[in-house]
């Protein structure tokens, strides 16, 4: 029997995703379906449609995540874990629970919890630049297993403050991606998870002290907005933000700007690499720091991730904006940083993809990039007012 070229490409070819699941994928998917079963079977009766379609929709994106991502099962399983059991500690003490239980004070209160992401993002950025310096593989080892521990306690945190709002009560309670002490806890938790994932995916650390030094900066700031302003006390929502919007545009967005801030920081370990490479070949970072191809293709692919999620956050914003405020658009400064933000990306895509344009100028373009986005961040709450000012520092 002759075998054609077209059987023989057949058999090159992947088998479809579902035929390659293992057991433990289907036992992964089972896991989260019947978590969701569970939280829809004690409140459901609370969620109106659109809540129980992003409960649905989260899931599904969870169990895709997790089957192509494997680390992501571990680490899902244990901030489920461990919010449960701090969520278990306050029984019918509440709120005075904080304050009494060991495990609640020292650790898994809302408050402790971030505060020990914010130790162990820190001592995560010192280790990684210890390990690039150094050459350690065991200390990039530790780096990366403090990043997690980080981002295990943050996301925690966040969902033990979700149990805490409603603790204060039930016209309190919401979604902790409200204000700007919330979600810079999620911008350091998504900065630092998408890093993990290319990480794993390139299989180098060398870019995890560059990184993480944006997520210690966001840590900076935290720090000082909770103890010098107060930030860290719960609030209940204005008017604008009591929707079911709020649940799916800011974590859209947020990835968005995790993503252009690794870029960012990919970018300046690209031009350190170049002039590495010209002035000093056999120098530390000229051999330590991958190949500038490598760190090219990182860029992009970041920039490329966070465009789409910025896209969507954007549209989602307009119709948010048409239902709290009656119009789609209305040039709020918050909304026209938001709009050259995603110019400049789009520029930045175009110019790779249609131009051919490599190298320094798209480094340099994604670094001064982040300095854009920082100010639609933050700049505009801090200098600028409008329908946005709700989140004024």
């Amino acid at each position: 029997m002759s075998v054609t070229h077209q059987d023989m490409l057949q058999d090159l070819e992947p088998a479809p995703l579902w035929k390659r699941l293992g057991w433990f994928d289907w036992l992964w998917a089972a896991a989260v379906a019947a978590g969701a079963a569970w939280a829809w079977r004690l409140y459901g009766g609370l969620m109106d449609d659109y809540e129980v379609a992003i409960l649905a929709a989260s899931s599904a994106g969870l169990i895709t995540l997790g089957v192509l991502w494997k680390p992501m099962r571990a680490f899902t399983l244990v901030v489920a874990g461990l919010s449960l059991f701090a969520i278990s500690r306050y029984g019918d003490a509440g709120q005075a629970a904080a304050d009494s239980d060991f495990f609640l004070r020292f650790l898994l209160s809302s408050q402790s919890a971030i505060m020990w992401m914010s130790a162990l993002y820190v001592m995560a950025t010192v280790a990684y630049f210890g390990a690039l310096f150094s050459g350690s593989a065991f200390t990039g080892k530790v780096a990366s297993a403090l990043t997690w521990s980080a981002a295990a306690m943050g996301l925690s945190g966040l969902m033990v403050r979700w149990y805490e709002s409603y603790l204060i009560g039930a016209d309190v309670g919401h979604i902790p991606v409200s204000n700007l002490y919330e979600v810079f806890i999620l911008f350091c938790l998504l900065t630092s998870l998408i890093y993990l994932y290319y990480e794993g995916r390139y299989r180098t650390r060398a870019l995890g002290g560059f990184v993480l030094l944006v997520v210690s900066a966001a840590v900076g700031f935290l720090l000082w907005y909770s103890f010098g302003r107060g930030a860290h006390e719960i609030q209940p929502l204005v008017p604008a933000l009591q929707s079911y919007w709020m649940k799916i545009h800011v974590p859209a967005n947020f990835i968005g700007y995790g993503a252009f801030a690794l870029a960012a920081m990919v970018g300046c370990a690209w031009l350190l690499k170049a002039r590495a490479e010209r002035r000093n070949p056999g120098g530390l970072l000229a051999r330590r720091l991958p190949a500038l191809e490598l760190l090219d293709d990182v860029m992009y692919k970041a920039i490329a991730l966070g465009f789409a999620f910025f896209t969507v956050a954007t549209i989602l914003g307009a119709l948010w904006a048409a239902e709290a405020w009656g119009g789609y658009w209305s040039w709020d400064p918050k909304e026209t940083w938001a709009l050259i933000v995603w110019l400049n990306y789009a520029a930045w895509l175009h110019m790779r993809l249609t131009k051919g344009l490599r190298g320094a100028p798209l480094a340099w373009w994604a670094v001064v990039g982040l300095f854009v986005t920082l100010f639609a961040f933050l700049g505009v709450n801090m200098f600028l007012s409008g329908l946005h000012s709700y989140g004024e520092l």
